[in-house]
């Protein structure tokens, strides 16, 4: 892969193969950030299931400690007084049938899907549009919910789903690189014991086998799976 002269440049300074703690990789990433935005603090997560298995499938949600820095675009499916908590927990787009259809149309203005139990036989049409990019509402995501005033005002805040892509990594944001480093910290290590606790009954082995870490457009840095966060948490960043 070509890479451009930034890049290569605060490349020079880090190790491919030789780990580094995760608070002293979350300093240098912020460190060595070059792009005119707000790159966000990237983790890809190597974990040792086998993601053909139905069962050894990792998902789950978190809630970030201190957000992903990211407010995303939320869309409900609901109607009556459910439709109303959507509206007032913040939802960007609330409806029922008539939102159905717009989204069948090829409209997708939109991150998040949530849907109402009741609304699920007319929002299962748009399992063609929303499946491939993984917009579909699924009770396992906690997306199909009675609760709606809560997830969406979860999700405003930072609520996250994890799950493992064909080859069993998980790839996942854990903020921005203008956070404060003690803030990703606390996100990195809320984010990992949640991994750990969804981890199958039937994984076998070491679970998690490597996590690489790296803002958008900058280079990756292993992370040194001994060494926990917390130990170095307070330093100045």
């Amino acid at each position: 892969m070509k890479r451009g002269k930034n890049y290569i440049e605060k490349a020079k300074d880090r190790s491919r193969t030789v780990p580094v703690s995760p608070f002293s990789a979350i300093k240098w990433i912020k460190e060595h950030s070059f792009a005119k935005f707000d790159e966000s603090v990237d983790l890809s997560i190597n974990l040792g299931v086998d993601p053909k298995k139905a069962d050894q499938i990792v998902r789950g949600t978190i809630v970030l400690p201190n957000g992903s820095g990211k407010v995303p675009k939320i869309l409900v499916f609901a109607q009556g007084e459910k439709a109303a908590e959507a509206k007032n927990a913040g939802a960007d787009y609330v409806g029922g049938d008539d939102l159905v259809e717009k989204v069948s149309g090829g409209w997708l203005d939109f991150d998040i899907c949530i849907s109402t139990p009741d609304m699920m036989k007319s929002v299962g049409k748009l399992g063609k549009v929303l499946g491939p990019r993984k917009l579909m509402p699924n009770p396992k995501s906690g997306t199909v919910t009675m609760e709606i005033e809560k997830t969406v005002r979860e999700i405003k805040k930072g609520r996250l789903e994890f799950r493992t892509d064909k080859y069993g990594v998980i790839h996942i944001s854990i903020g921005r690189v203008s956070f404060d480093a003690n803030k990703l910290a606390e996100n990195y290590s809320a984010l990992i014991d949640a991994i750990i606790k969804a981890k199958p009954s039937t994984a076998k082995g070491k679970y998690i086998k490597s996590i690489y870490m790296s803002s958008t457009m900058g280079p990756s840095l292993k992370i040194d799976l001994n060494k926990s966060v917390e130990s170095e948490m307070g330093e100045v960043a």
